[in-house]
């Protein structure tokens, strides 16, 4: 965790952090006796943490890479400071307006048209009708959806509801943005352009907290990074440093995963092989 500065404004911290699932939630109890059982054996385990001990903080002008393998835990982390999970146990306090863009379409109505999507999000997001509609041109504009602006979010593609989403989070200046992966939606053009605006508030002393599997994105537009596995941080500092890390912790699952295939292919053709023929 890095040395906090009294003088500096902190936006987000974080401490102790564990969001904790409930695994048997939903499954069928056959009977009393076999709920009895499972209780009274000790490696039945039916709690999973999604987080733990997750600690650290976000100051004014920082953007934070957050990254990890699939399943680490990085997108409910993400849900947990936008207050849309709240954590099994610790502390999350998180000072300032947030906007977020954590799953592209949600949020929207399939109904409506991209306009009066821009409306509800505002009025979602907390934000005053006359300030929503100052910043209307400017999200259309942005968007570059032309006359599809006017109708039914059914029927855009998953760019165009990228594009959208990302000019409403980002249309209000927020104080804390949360992204999740909207930067590789997308053409190539959008990605870019989404860089540059992200870029824009860093520089404008936002806080940005961003999910990604883009290492160079990390490296360089994130000013820290922070890698996250099976659920507890495992590094968090200067983004190449992490990012190293991380690429070389992929690299060795995936020869411990190529070597575990091939012995399992070895182990599955000798069993399966015929056995000899006996001699008469």
């Amino acid at each position: 965790m890095s040395a906090y500065r009294p003088n500096e404004h902190v936006a987000i911290r974080a401490a102790d952090v564990g969001v904790k699932y409930n695994l048997r939630l939903g499954k069928k109890r056959t009977t009393f006796r076999e709920t009895f059982v499972r209780r009274l054996r000790r490696g039945d385990r039916t709690d999973f943490w999604a987080l733990r001990n997750v600690s650290f903080q976000v100051r004014q002008g920082e953007s934070l890479g957050v990254i990890g393998p699939n399943g680490a835990g990085k997108s409910t982390l993400l849900q947990v400071l936008a207050g849309i999970i709240l954590p099994s146990e610790g502390e999350v306090d998180v000072d300032g307006h947030v906007s977020s863009l954590l799953t592209l379409g949600v949020g929207f109505d399939q109904e409506l048209s991209g306009i009066d999507n821009i409306r509800l999000a505002g009025a979602f997001m907390g934000l005053d009708h006359r300030l929503v509609e100052e910043r209307l041109p400017w999200i259309v504009e942005y968007a570059e959806l032309g006359q599809f602006i006017d109708v039914p979010i059914k029927t855009y593609s998953s760019g165009m509801r990228a594009r959208l989403g990302f000019a409403i989070a980002t249309s209000v200046e927020p104080d804390i943005l949360l992204l999740d992966e909207v930067l590789a939606t997308g053409d190539a053009a959008f990605r870019e352009k989404s860089k540059l605006r992200v870029a824009e508030l860093v520089t404008a002393a936002k806080a940005i907290v961003l999910v990604t599997h883009d290492m160079n994105w990390v490296t360089e537009y994130c000013n820290r990074a922070m890698l996250i596995e099976q659920g507890g941080i495992v590094l968090e500092g200067e983004p190449q440093e992490v990012v190293d890390l991380h690429q070389e912790r992929s690299a060795k699952r995936r020869e411990e995963q190529k070597a575990a295939g091939v012995f399992g292919a070895k182990a599955i053709a000798a069993a399966t092989a015929s056995p000899p023929a006996s001699r008469r």
